[in-house]
């Protein structure tokens, strides 16, 4: 299978132009003409995933975090970074990330979530149009669908009112790490949630905004949970790795079904690097 036919796959489960201006997406390292047989996805690229990569022969990791993220100047193993590039590309592993297009797509990560939630109706909760060129490299072109119109983060009701700490219990329930932090009153009743996977913090005043009683995120910072806590609206922190990873291990599924000759697997070296209690 050509790297180039499984790009095309990946940008139709994450179309592209569903990306923030400042992200890094689609295919970073590789030769289009490549022959994949293996294909490994994780969450963020580092050295126990090169390893396992390596030490599998894999031709392709689907990482949703880039790898570079930023542009950089120079590719030398005095960096983390440079050194896993250069292990990579030594290998002939070839990267792909769609990131805030996995973040953001129809069947994405906060999509993910709202469905295991329950949230009905669920809408972004910044409605903008697609920065990313349709002329990407990776694009595959559609047009007519409701997915034009596209936005971050999603917001909607629950189907029956849940107190907070029960809503976080029910979030815990899909996670496989440290339970949620809160910030707000655990017994606050909450019917509408907004979603914002990974470092979501900044979504806190569009949740106000949209009249949402909590926003369910990753991480936020200390002043975002004081403001949260001033305007009364409940936080349930689920850790950046926890909101995220799992997504990564169904979109191996969907390249599995997609490309049943391949051997894709979600990476089993990959952890938290946060310690739970």
């Amino acid at each position: 299978m050509r790297l180039d036919t499984i790009c095309g796959f990946l940008s139709q489960v994450a179309p592209l132009k569903l990306a923030e201006s400042w992200d890094n997406v689609g295919l970073l390292v590789g030769r289009r003409d490549l022959a994949v047989q293996k294909i490994m996805t994780c969450l963020t690229i580092s050295p126990p995933v090169v390893a396992e990569a390596i030490e599998h022969k894999v031709d392709l990791v689907v990482a949703h975090h880039p790898l570079p993220f930023q542009a950089i100047q120079r590719i030398t193993s005095d960096t983390t970074t440079g050194k896993m590039l250069l292990d990579l590309i030594g290998n002939q592993i070839a990267i792909y990330s769609a990131h805030t297009a996995y973040d953001s797509a129809p069947d994405g990560i906060n999509q993910q979530w709202c469905d295991f939630l329950s949230i009905a109706e669920t809408k972004p909760l910044i409605e903008h149009r697609g920065e990313k060129s349709q002329d990407h490299p990776d694009a595959v072109k559609k047009t007519g669908k409701a997915s034009d119109i596209v936005g971050s983060g999603r917001y909607g009701r629950l189907p029956d009112q849940k107190k907070l700490r029960n809503l976080a219990d029910l979030a815990a329930s899909k996670m496989h790490g440290p339970p949620p932090r809160l910030v707000g009153d655990p017994d606050q009743v909450i019917q509408k949630v907004a979603f914002a996977c990974g470092s979501g913090g900044s979504f806190l005043s569009s949740a106000i905004r949209c009249g949402c009683d909590a926003l369910i995120t990753g991480e936020a910072t200390f002043h975002i949970c004081l403001e949260a806590e001033s305007r009364g609206i409940g936080l349930i922190l689920l850790g950046h790795y926890s909101s995220e990873r799992f997504a990564m291990e169904t979109l191996a599924e969907k390249l599995s079904q997609e490309f049943p000759d391949l051997r894709v697997w979600a990476s089993q070296a990959e952890k938290d690097p946060i310690l739970g209690p």
